[in-house]
């Protein structure tokens, strides 16, 4: 018997963060955002190589490949560079204003529609493992402008914990001071605007000034009304943030502040606004981090086709949408008369299989030997997953290592027939130790290795009953069922099992039911007797 797999842990990581500029250069919305999540990155161990988006050479970037990259604002980035990033790298684009348009702001159209002409940089937007923005209205306009489907929001900016303790300290009791306008040198924040309404109108104004940031915010408490004419669409306006949580009406256009966006938080003013950002702050950094650490995580995956080709192109489409992305998707194809006028060429995957014979059930795992990625996936051809399986599976893998799948059976009596199932059909709450899986594998690649060991009892049924009792047998891996909870379909294993898993090309239901299930029986028998540990029989 082999050790116990561990626990698996994520492993120090670097991180190349792209900009046009840092805080120690300038000290924007932007640049506070990414000195935040720098900062946050290299406190839990990871190492952040900065580099100017214009130093960004052909050159300097072959020697990050390999790594991870996270584009803040990129303007200095040549076309060439955009281009060998999209197809070279893992990174998300954490966007701080609306790079995805040429006017670089969508206000600028009626209804933020954008004319296709004005959309720039959509391959490299649609190739990010993420796009992070930071507003619901930014994921609003660049959802329907480019049609994306990898877009988040984290409905906030970002602070330093001492920041939040000094915006705590400052709200004030009572004001002095009835409007202000904020003076800035930057035009797109609307100052002089600002001050020609108040002028036009007949308003009395004192414009808001300050060299230090903390002494700014003091000013901004004084004030009962902040004026506030920005020019273009607001990713999210800390300022404005601030502004509330000293706890200052704010005047304004809602519609051009992505803060106003976010529902939650617009009713909001003090100290309760201030545990929310908090919060969000928090959570968005454990966003970041959670998307590095599963990018590691690569992944083969292995669809078998024999008599459902009609499924490929959405099984395909669904493990595209998995928010952790596979590395290779490749179709391993069985003869037969229903798949063979298929046009497998026009999929868009890295490999096919194309047979021209029937390897059954252990082909694909004869393929899988092939793979160079560290996790390998499997689908039988009537699964089609949720969106975030491969998630539900690592996370599982980060608790314990073994095999995991869609369909989860314990055996009872020491026969297949009569077992209790966990999985897509059952909907289990929680994690499930079970003795075998099937429908939807996905394990390490190295794990195969016990498949070949011994020759299974029949090459023609019971390959999930082989891999599960030849995996704990000489590798001591276990198997689980992650969870399937009610109401979130986006975990599961299968969506739709129940309409395509039950017609008349179903295995059980091509061969004579009663002998297919026999086999079953049979090959449970055949290894238990030779060394299988089932949970049942450990239980008596």
């Amino acid at each position: 018997m082999g050790r116990r797999p561990s626990v698996s842990k994520l492993s120090v990581m670097q991180v190349v963060f792209v900009a046009d500029f840092f805080s120690d250069q300038i000290l924007g919305g932007a640049e506070s955002n990414d000195s935040v999540l720098i900062s946050y990155l290299e406190s839990n161990n990871f190492n952040v190589v900065k580099k100017h988006s214009a130093h960004c050479t052909l050159q300097a970037l072959q020697a990050y490949k390999d790594e991870f990259f996270i584009i803040s604002n990129f303007v200095g980035l040549s076309e060439a560079s955009k281009k060998y990033i999209s197809e070279n790298c893992n990174y998300i684009i954490y966007e701080h204003d609306h790079k995805y348009v040429a006017t670089r702001d969508p206000s600028k159209f009626k209804n933020f529609d954008i004319p296709s002409e004005q959309v720039v940089n959509y391959n490299f937007y649609n190739k990010a493992k993420k796009v992070i923005v930071l507003s619901q209205i930014c994921k609003d306009v660049i959802e329907k402008n480019l049609n994306l489907n990898n877009v988040i929001s984290i409905g906030t900016s970002l602070w330093f914990k001492d920041k939040f303790s000094f915006l705590r300290s400052s709200i004030p009791n009572q004001k002095s001071k009835k409007l202000g306008i904020i003076n800035s040198a930057n035009t797109i924040k609307g100052t002089q605007q600002a001050v020609n309404y108040c002028t036009q109108n007949n308003i009395d104004y004192e414009l808001i000034q300050a060299a230090k940031p903390e002494d700014f915010l003091l000013e901004i408490a004084k004030y009962e009304q902040i004026l506030f004419m920005p020019q273009v669409l607001e990713t999210f306006c800390r300022v404005i943030a601030e502004a509330k949580v000293l706890n200052c009406k704010i005047l304004t256009t809602p519609k051009l502040i992505g803060f106003f966006s976010e529902e939650k938080l617009v009713e909001l003013n003090g100290e309760n606004l201030l545990d929310q950002l908090v919060k969000r702050t928090d959570d968005a950094c454990r966003l970041f981090k959670n998307i590095i650490d599963q990018s590691k995580e690569k992944i083969t995956v292995i669809l078998n086709c024999y008599r459902r080709p009609e499924y490929l192109a959405e099984q395909i489409q669904a493990i595209k949408n998995q928010s952790v992305q596979p590395t290779e998707i490749w179709v391993w194809v069985n003869n037969h008369k229903d798949n063979e006028s298929y046009d497998f060429d026009a999929l868009d995957v890295d490999r096919v299989f194309n047979n021209s014979y029937n390897w059954k059930y252990y082909g694909r795992f004869a393929a899988a030997m092939l793979a160079k990625t560290k996790y390998v996936a499997f689908f039988d051809d009537d699964t089609i997953p949720g969106n975030k399986w491969f998630e539900n599976c690592i996370s599982c893998m980060q608790e314990e290592e073994g095999i995991m799948g869609g369909a989860g059976v314990i055996l009872k009596n020491k026969k297949y027939q009569g077992h209790d199932r966990f999985g897509w059909s059952s909907k289990n709450v929680n994690k499930v130790k079970v003795d075998l899986v099937g429908h939807a594998w996905f394990f390490k690649k190295d794990w195969l290795k016990y498949v070949w060991m011994e020759d299974p009892l029949t090459w023609d049924n019971g390959e999930d009953i082989h891999f599960a009792y030849t995996a704990q047998k000489h590798g001591n891996i276990p198997s689980f069922c992650p969870p399937h909870p009610p109401g979130h379909p986006e975990l599961h294993s299968s969506l739709k099992g129940y309409k395509y898993g039950v017609d008349d090309k179903a295995s059980s239901a091509v061969r004579n039911h009663n002998v297919f299930y026999q086999e079953r029986d049979e090959i449970v028998a055949h290894s238990i007797k030779n060394g299988w540990d089932i949970i049942s029989v450990k239980k008596e």
